[in-house]
């Protein structure tokens, strides 16, 4: 959408000469014969910008430019004013304007000015936007394990990152898909450009179009402004799609056409718009179920799902139980100010052993608490819920050496246990582990594990 300027002038001549100079270069323009009416108009419409003389019948220039405080910082203005009231000019300045023009009007003096303000705010924009991700905590983008099965993960994000292909993350609930999400986009050529995410299982089915795509004032009841969408907020960065699978199914066709054609529509209008975003979209649902139930368009599966990285739950990666855990002790006790040392062998045997329904999610969440009620050096199992039983199942080596060497005890641990539970046999061993057959053989001998 081109952006709006609202020209103020009890002269006709002027208002319609710099209308004129304006449209052509592009702009939305709309005017107005004195402040009373420009604030009408501004009550109805948002404006990006405002052009108004300071000498006018009914409401001064002086006073609307207070209005317009009150009523939107996002709106700039520029003052029109004559020689003798240059004074007057530069106490707005002082005030807020962004910039002023004497009369007689330069139009190619103008038109520098409005575009220069134009530019200098869309830096400013850019560049609140950068300062506030990297005021975030870059561990929160951070994917922490070194199984196997974490590692094709990312793998694949370093092969897919810097490509504009669509990509389906899948997973269950808790295993970090919105982590890899964020991680290829902050490790694209659009990593300087906004991640914008969006649930759609989180937005009633009434609002999640107009939140999408953006509507026009009028578009509905309560429509009061134009209001843009999040794929316009998304232009030239990543549009994340979390839970794609609680989309509505007439949405879906409005957004297969959006990614096909790289345009959208807002509601009220008939106009499609161009856009540059890459979608990423993820599901804890069997979306080729849902295409069988009739719930989910199959061509959107085939767009959406270019290419799928799949989540691996904890059980299959039981080994990153341990880096994990002291990861999130790490940023606790750094939030809380706590000197945990760590975790000690009967807990920690208590975490690995435990079934995480909720998977990372519900192991940070357990963490978290274990460092509230934690006043020693080390959480113990009287810090964690009753639920997580004793941890004397498995016959653990307590923690020596580095962390590296006891993550292979604990993996070495399980692997032993699964095998005894099964009688050593080996497919029903990677079944109950939920691995392939030919990665026990591989950690069978990587741990030099003998039956």
């Amino acid at each position: 959408m081109s952006k709006k300027i609202l020209v103020v002038d009890d002269e006709q001549i002027i208002r319609e000469s710099l209308s004129y100079i304006l449209a052509n270069e592009g702009y939305e323009v709309a005017e107005a014969e004195n402040g009373k009416i420009a604030y009408s108009k501004m009550l109805e419409s948002a404006y990006d910008l405002v052009i108004t003389d300071l000498e006018m019948p009914e409401m001064k220039g002086t006073e609307l430019l207070e209005k317009i405080r009150e009523l939107s910082v996002q709106t700039s203005t520029i003052v029109i004013t004559a020689y003798g009231s240059l004074e007057t000019a530069i106490a707005a300045l002082r005030s807020g304007v962004s910039d002023y023009i004497l009369k007689p009007i330069e139009f190619d003096e103008l038109l520098i000015k409005v575009n220069r303000l134009f530019d200098t705010k869309k830096l400013l924009d850019e560049n609140q936007f950068l300062k506030r991700e990297l005021q975030r905590n870059t561990a929160e983008f951070k994917i922490i394990g070194s199984s196997s099965a974490i590692n094709k993960v990312f793998n694949l994000i370093k092969s897919v990152a810097n490509t504009d292909s669509n990509v389906l993350i899948t997973g269950r609930s808790g295993t970090g898909k919105e982590l890899v999400a964020k991680a290829l986009h902050y490790s694209s050529n659009r990593k300087n450009k906004a991640f914008i995410a969006i649930n759609c299982g989180a937005i009633s089915d009434n609002l999640i179009e107009s939140e999408l795509f953006g509507h026009k004032k009028g578009a509905f009841t309560g429509a009061v402004s134009d209001k843009d969408g999040f794929i316009k907020a998304a232009n030239g960065g990543t549009l994340f799609l979390d839970e794609i699978g609680e989309m509505p199914l007439n949405l879906q066709v409005k957004l297969l056409r959006a990614i096909q054609e790289r345009e959208y529509t807002p509601v009220g209008t008939t106009s499609a718009i161009p856009v540059n975003v890459r979608f990423i979209a993820s599901t804890n649902k069997d979306l080729e179920q849902q295409i069988k139930e009739g719930t989910f368009r199959e061509d959107l599966f085939y767009r959406l799902n270019v290419i799928e990285i799949r989540l691996p739950s904890l059980k299959e990666r039981p080994e990153d139980i341990p880096v994990l855990a002291n990861h999130f002790v790490d940023k606790y006790r750094n939030q809380m100010n706590k000197k945990i040392k760590g975790i000690n062998d009967k807990a920690m045997r208590a975490l690995v052993n435990h079934e995480w329904k909720g998977e990372v999610r519900e192991l940070e969440n357990i963490i978290e608490r274990a460092v509230i009620f934690c006043n020693e050096d080390y959480i113990t199992q009287s810090h964690l819920p009753e639920s997580f039983g004793t941890g004397d199942n498995i016959s653990v080596l307590p923690f020596t050496g580095s962390l590296e060497d006891s993550v292979k005890k604990y993996e070495r641990d399980i692997i032993l246990n699964s095998l005894e539970n099964n009688d050593f046999n080996k497919g029903k061993t990677a079944e109950e582990l939920n691995v392939g057959l030919s990665t026990l053989y591989r950690k069978l001998k990587e741990l030099d594990i003998k039956i």
